[in-house]
């Protein structure tokens, strides 16, 4: 198992209903990443600022397939160090969509990303950031 730290755009449900299991770790941040939202969602590096989301432990050939879908072939792989809200660290991998491929709107999906980080306790200055995108 490798450990993974998703945004807010990817969360134990959405693996599931792809089959993939995936060992929970805890949620966690990255400093020096903000979250953009697009037709899709994905982490931008940005000095001074703090992207939220969770950590898994995953299967790296259920990854492998997972990224290789059609809709989310352009996301890539970066090795990212994740503290976790607890305050432990740990290195992790995370899919991000280069700059140039971050486009369009999507305020159904902001929607479910506002729910999604509301139900996990993350800051309301990180809300207010998602609530921009609806």
């Amino acid at each position: 198992m490798n450990v993974f730290f998703y945004g807010l755009f990817m969360d134990r449900e959405v693996l599931a209903g792809r089959d993939i299991s995936a060992a929970e770790i805890g949620p966690g941040f990255l400093d020096g990443f903000a979250l953009r939202i697009g037709e899709r969602a994905t982490l931008v590096h940005q000095a001074g600022s703090r992207a939220y989301g969770i950590v898994m432990a995953i299967n790296p050939h259920a990854v492998a397939a997972l990224y290789a879908e059609d809709s989310v072939a352009d996301y890539k792989p970066e090795f990212v160090l994740v503290e976790l809200t607890n305050g432990a660290t740990l290195d992790a991998s995370c899919y991000n969509l280069p700059a140039n491929r971050i486009a369009g709107t999507n305020k159904e999906y902001a929607a479910r990303l506002l729910a999604l980080a509301t139900r996990l306790g993350f800051p309301d200055a990180y809300l207010d950031e998602i609530r921009q995108a609806l």
